[in-house]
């Protein structure tokens, strides 16, 4: 990816196809998107210092992988240096570059890893564990006063499906493949995983099992706690290796204890995990709910009923307006359509169109399937009030879905912050958390005397609730660092997660911008667990230490 932004080289974010776009922002943000106020330094402007390796390391370092994979190119180190959160981003953009790694390796095999983290551990070496870098909480980042020579190992290389059981749906996976990469191999074989988070473009099937990850089609698949049945983990003591069987009672999970551990354990290697067959058709609609609460109670109902969609999400008011000002030019027919919706909703259904809500809800099967499916989540969403709307925004859905990450670039280069935050809590407590982190996060904005924005959408329902991510954006008052300025936003969203009941997050891992919460989160003995933890499978502190706790 872009060393100093989101995605790839060439691709980016705009507004110029988009006419209704440009009002909106100037409305909620006082931000003209004609005007490009900042752009990130140049690469060669940047003070990349010296690495910092032995010659008695580099020498182990490359018998281990071979010299070709031992690096210390400049541009190799500043890409691996930090993940994708608004704070590495701005920090990139202004040349402000922490601590970079010394050396990136690219392991081809396990074997490799292994020697890697021999050598490493020997010299007394930082080690880091690379995917994708797609990481938004700080999960990749040295700290700042590292002296210890920090190695970045990139696991790219390992991108196979190494085999499939068929009789048992599970395949073994190099734990360094991206999503894309993934699929293509899978569905050549008639399979699926069915993981696709927001990051699937630039993300590996390790970064999502240390992390935690959650898919847009978890609903059905579930999320990678789910989905992750086996493990290969390199870690100081020896190969970590846990069994792919369906169920076990050998004490405390160490899957569970690997499943978000963001390399404070080990490298993981290689995985197995559930697949399932490729689904005949799938489908995804369109449907309008009058309110937020309605949509709550619809999402909720649905989770309860014997329906099982793919995906269920619901964007707020917020949201489905700004949604609405990001499509692109429409023609006549598009146009007719739309005014005749409006006046549909308006006069027949009784909706006030500034209130109402998007919602997205996917079927995968066959034709009897999908039928029966649809007709019963059509009950449960005519009793809250709300329609079918066709497949048209379901497709349109499914097209923008990877395309989200561009934005906050996008924002940056006009002066704006934008990130996100997101949470889960049961049911009955998601009126009050969205409440709640409305309240905070608007207060913050007057207690800084910017404008912002605030959106909102239920992403993953599950038996006794649901995950609301949060979007925000504001222009920053530039009387203080835009960087503080984001910091009370930020936090006051996320106490407002823990002030509620919920959880700090749902599926973007701790790293370091959500440690400060743990506590509140899982207890000061959940703390102290994890400390003995870490402190017992790491007791030198080489593996990407400072992360979590």
């Amino acid at each position: 990816m872009k060393w100093w932004g989101w995605g790839q080289e060439g691709i980016s974010f705009t507004h110029e196809d988009k006419p209704a776009l440009r009002p909106f922002i100037m409305r909620h943000l006082g931000l003209d998107m004609e005007r490009t106020t900042s752009r990130p330094v140049a690469f060669e402007d940047l003070d990349i210092p010296a690495p910092a390796v032995g010659a008695e390391l580099r020498g182990a370092l490359e018998r281990a992988v071979a010299v070709e994979r031992v690096s210390t190119d400049p541009l190799d180190r500043v890409i691996h240096a930090r993940g994708k959160s608004l704070r590495d981003l701005v920090r990139h953009r202004r040349g402000e570059l922490g601590r970079l790694p010394d050396v990136v390796l690219r392991p081809r095999d396990e074997e490799e890893v292994t020697a890697i983290l021999r050598a490493a551990l020997e010299a007394d070496a930082v080690v880091i564990p690379f995917g994708g870098g797609t990481s938004i909480s700080g999960s990749l980042e040295a700290r700042p006063a590292e002296t210890r020579t920090v190695i970045s190992v990139d696991l790219g290389l390992l991108d196979r499906v190494l085999a499939i059981d068929d009789a048992s749906r599970l395949a073994r996976v190099q734990s360094g493949v991206f999503g894309p990469h993934l699929e293509k191999q899978l569905n050549a074989q008639g399979f699926t995983l069915g993981h696709f988070p927001d990051s699937f473009t630039h993300s590996t099937l390790g970064g999502w099992i240390a992390t935690r990850s959650s898919g847009m089609q978890s609903d059905r698949y579930g999320d990678m706690a789910d989905l992750t049945r086996g493990l290969r983990v390199v870690t100081p003591s020896g190969m970590l290796v846990t069994r792919p069987v369906p169920s076990t009672s050998t004490g405390p999970s160490v899957r569970e204890m690997v499943l978000g551990s963001e390399g404070r354990l080990g490298i993981i290697t290689e995985a197995t995990v559930h697949v399932r067959r490729l689904p005949a058709r799938r489908t995804i609609l369109g449907y309008l709910f009058p309110s937020w609460a309605e949509s709550l109670a619809a999402m909720r109902d649905i989770a309860a009923s014997e329906a099982s969609p793919s995906v269920t999400r619901v964007s707020d008011a917020n949201e489905t307006q700004f949604s609405l000002a990001t499509k692109k030019k429409d023609t006549l027919v598009d146009r007719l359509k739309s005014k005749a919706l409006k006046e549909y909703l308006e006069r027949r259904r009784g909706f006030d169109v500034e209130a109402m809500c998007l919602s997205f809800i996917g079927y995968e099967g066959g034709e009897r399937h999908i039928a029966a499916q649809r007709k019963l989540v059509g009950c449960i969403v005519a009793r809250h009030g709300g329609l079918c709307v066709g497949e048209g925004p379901g497709s349109l859905y499914d097209q923008k879905k990877f395309d989200t990450p561009y934005i906050r670039d996008y924002l940056l280069d006009r002066g704006a912050l934008g990130d996100v935050s997101e949470t889960a809590a049961p049911w009955s407590a998601l009126p009050l958390v969205y409440d709640n982190v409305a309240t905070s996060a608007h207060g913050a904005f007057d207690d800084l005397g910017v404008r912002g924005y605030l959106m909102c959408h239920l992403s993953h329902s599950y038996h006794a609730g649901a995950c609301l991510y949060f979007t925000f954006a504001f222009k920053p008052s530039g009387k203080r660092d835009g960087l503080e300025e984001y910091d009370a936003v930020k936090s006051a969203i996320q106490q407002a997660f823990v002030d509620s009941g919920a959880t700090l997050s749902h599926h973007h891992g701790v790293g370091t911008e959500h440690a400060s919460w743990l506590e509140q989160d899982i207890s000061a003995p959940g703390v102290l667990m994890l400390r003995a933890l870490f402190d017992g499978a790491d007791p030198g502190a080489n593996l990407n230490p400072g992360k979590i706790v």
